[in-house]
């Protein structure tokens, strides 16, 4: 009895040992690869518990989500003979285990190759188009033909390429600080060319203000002359008239202009004979005032 027991627990250990080497479970990010000496066997992409002979076969577990790979940073030549230091990545996923496991054997041997790939392909595809394609909206239609020279290289390796970017592209350091001084060179010579036309603008402008000027005096002088001379005939036309018909008032008048210009100032000495006919309108000694002599023919 006792040995009918351990040979049946003896046949349920070897039977649970058999059955957990013969049994094996792909969850939904995986897919199974079945080897039999190191041959494949058996491709199992759909998740579940799966079979395979124990002890015999193996099993290699294969991602199939979605992996990245991040290429170093690539410098190319654009078609317009600029350079570009583009730093990339490609999405990718394992669609063929078996072809990958007998291409590559590895995610680690398959990025390497993937990213030798992707750079290849930039350099190619980057080589025929401007700087100028790549920041613009033609920059969609330059991915789409990188991702699809990627694929055409990538089949071999069982992967599928999901997606290509570029990350970053910049102009290497030298170029940078070349466009820089060129950017500057030319905003100094925009300032100097602005400065000329500003100071021959000011130059014009000074000078037709100081054309305007002197055409401006040269008038005013030429209408105060014209009103002075036509001052001075009015002038004389009405101390003409005085003189006509009030000969001594008008002598007796301008006699006083006479002396308000010459006694004007406080200090102002002359020395004259007082019988002279410039004081003829003073008081004599006896206190009458000398008449002045009568018009002619009166």
């Amino acid at each position: 009895m006792n040995r009918t027991l351990i040979s049946l627990g003896i046949a349920a250990a070897v039977a649970a040992v058999l059955l957990s080497s013969a049994l094996f479970t792909v969850n939904e990010t995986q897919q199974a690869l079945v080897l039999q000496f190191g041959a494949p066997r058996t491709v199992h992409q759909a998740p579940g518990l799966k079979l395979k002979l124990p002890f015999v076969q193996n099993v290699v577990m294969i991602d199939k989500r979605v992996l990245d790979v991040d290429p170093p940073v690539e410098q190319v030549i654009l078609a317009d003979q600029k350079r570009l230091d583009v730093d990339a990545f490609a999405r990718y996923r394992i669609n063929d285990p078996l072809k990958f496991y007998q291409s590559v054997g590895s995610e680690a041997i398959v990025e390497q190759r993937l990213a030798s790939v992707v750079n290849s392909a930039l350099r190619r595809v980057l080589g025929n188009v401007t700087l100028l394609a790549v920041l613009s909206q033609e920059r969609t239609k330059v991915m789409e033909d990188i991702k699809e020279q990627v694929n055409l290289e990538s089949r071999r390796f069982g992967v599928e390429i999901v997606d290509v970017r570029i990350r970053r592209a910049d102009l290497p350091e030298e170029t940078s600080q070349a466009i820089f001084a060129r950017m500057r060179s030319e905003r100094e010579r925009e300032a100097a060319e602005a400065r000329a036309q500003g100071q021959e603008q000011s130059q014009q402008i000074r000078s037709r203000a100081e054309r305007e000027r002197t055409v401006i005096v040269a008038e005013a002088q030429r209408d105060s002359q014209k009103l002075r001379g036509e001052g001075d005939n009015q002038a004389f036309q009405l101390l003409s008239d005085a003189n006509g018909k009030d000969p001594q008032f008008y002598a007796f008048y301008r006699t006083l202009e006479a002396y308000r210009n010459a006694l004007k100032n406080d200090d102002t000495t002359l020395v004259m004979s007082p019988t002279g006919d410039f004081f003829r309108y003073f008081k004599d000694i006896a206190g009458t005032v000398t008449a002045p002599p009568p018009p002619a023919g009166n």
